[in-house]
């Protein structure tokens, strides 16, 4: 069992796969360049099945699979079915963009994957573009039904913004409930790659969006979920996740290993620490591990409130941690 200072319980690995991505979001990579980062600079395959069995061996229930876009780098059925050989009932999912993903649903499906999370900040085609520089909502659309024809289990990520995709919130709630998909509201996160303009919508103006139409109540959400759950008077189940919340991290169970091998601590922080030269060695692997759950800090430096103390905006790249 991995446990941190905190009395943390660590069960969740999130795997970057690669840096790349085929969108060019607003709250994320806006003006980095379209370009293929060397074989050699990434961990292959093996090497990120070699450090997850150990991952899985001292605890790990829960591995997702992320990127940057995951589905842009080639086979990735083969790592999800190595992962699925090894430890058949573990939790298994991957976040997508969704573009790519119609083509491969029915391979990752059989290959073992159990769960996909979509990102779909606009049902908007304009809005859509404005976003994500491509002309690809219906190619997500159509991906949500193969994903659910596959019968795979779907989640929506939507991330709302200031003056942008607040007018959809209703909109989004209803498509996904329609879907009978459980959709998370997330409040963006400030990070120095993404476009300086950009504002978010708090959580609280989220709720009252949805209550002018439903009758919310917040339900009794497990300790380890970053989100707060809700559900309306028909029984339908939604999320909203605050990273500026202090529940965020008191809740926090994961850890993250990005695709060139360093493996991080906390989604806000810079400290990480390198397995790539360790994996040929199963007690260094293990002890790196440990050392980076010592090293969690107790909760990130985001905040609202923006102080003296509290002015920092993460310069830590979410297609690199894997968001």
């Amino acid at each position: 069992m991995l446990v941190d200072k905190f009395d943390r319980k660590i069960d969740y690995l999130r795997v970057s796969v690669t840096q790349r991505c085929n969108f060019r979001c607003q709250y994320c990579m806006p003006e980095k360049p379209f370009e293929w980062t060397p074989k050699e600079d990434l961990l292959s395959y093996e090497q990120m099945f070699d450090f997850i069995k150990v991952a899985i061996d001292k605890g790990i229930k829960k591995i997702r699979i992320t990127g940057g876009e995951p589905l842009v780098r080639d086979d990735l059925h083969k790592l999800i079915s190595m992962i699925s050989s090894y430890k058949p009932d573990i939790d298994l999912a991957i976040t997508t963009n969704a573009y790519l993903l119609k083509e491969q649903i029915f391979k990752l499906k059989e290959a073992g994957l159990k769960r996909v999370n979509i990102s779909l900040d606009s049902l908007e085609k304009e809005t859509f573009w404005y976003l994500s520089k491509r002309d690809a909502l219906q190619k997500v659309l159509d991906s949500i039904e193969a994903a659910l024809k596959a019968e795979v289990k779907v989640k929506i990520n939507s991330v709302i913004l200031k003056n942008i995709n607040e007018n959809e919130i209703l909109n989004l709630y209803n498509f996904a409930k329609s879907k009978n998909i459980q959709i998370r509201f997330i409040e963006y996160m400030e990070n120095k790659n993404a476009y300086i303009d950009l504002k978010t919508v708090p959580s609280s103006q989220i709720i009252e969006t949805i209550k002018s139409k439903y009758c919310l109540e917040e339900t009794n959400l497990p300790k380890s979920s970053a989100a707060k759950l809700y559900k309306d008077e028909d029984g339908y189940v939604f999320g909203i996740i605050e990273p500026y919340d202090d529940s965020f991290c008191k809740a926090c169970n994961r850890i993250r290993l990005s695709a060139n091998g360093d493996l991080i601590p906390c989604l806000y922080y810079e400290d990480s620490l390198n397995i790539k030269s360790s994996l040929h060695n199963k007690q260094k692997t293990e002890n790196i591990l440990k050392q980076v759950i010592d090293n969690r800090p107790e909760k990130n430096k985001w905040s609202h409130n923006k102080t003296a103390e509290n002015t920092e905006i993460s310069s830590r790249a979410f297609y690199f941690t894997g968001g």
